[in-house]
């Protein structure tokens, strides 16, 4: 357990680079173009580090890893079914999953600062949620 603790830790630095470099959501409007596109960048990189930490839990735990078209609404709901996350936290992020989806398939012209507003303005909650939920699951 003690390597899987190492592998989230470094996964949490990572995210919390990301949050660092996040600007306020007020900050959202008056950024350009090219900024937006950072922070659509970030918002990306914040959910992949959250399904890098399920699936070393999974690989820890021997659990079997979703694959496929929708394998990553399916590490979700295997996540919930695992009682590594609450469906409450499954909820939040999902949020950041549907985000995944369209930044990996728009073009950064089609981002709109108020679409990123609730994303920005929710990630330290979900973030806090995540890792408090993950340390419950890995202590026991």
């Amino acid at each position: 357990m003690n390597e899987l603790r190492e592998m989230i830790e470094i996964e949490y630095e990572k995210i919390e680079q990301v949050l660092n470099v996040l600007p306020d959501k007020n900050r959202l409007p008056y950024l350009s173009e090219l900024e937006l596109a950072g922070v659509a960048t970030f918002l990306h990189n914040f959910f992949i580090g959250i399904e890098n930490v399920l699936k070393r839990i999974f690989k820890s735990s021997n659990f079997e890893l979703p694959s496929g078209a929708s394998w990553h609404i399916d590490l979700l709901n295997r996540a919930v079914d695992h009682k590594i996350i609450s469906h409450e936290l499954k909820n939040m992020l999902t949020r950041y999953l549907g985000f995944r989806h369209f930044f990996t398939h728009a073009y950064a012209m089609d981002l709109y600062a108020d679409k990123l507003e609730e994303l920005v303005d929710n990630i330290i909650p979900t973030y806090d949620h995540f890792k408090q939920e993950i340390n419950h699951f890995t202590k026991k």
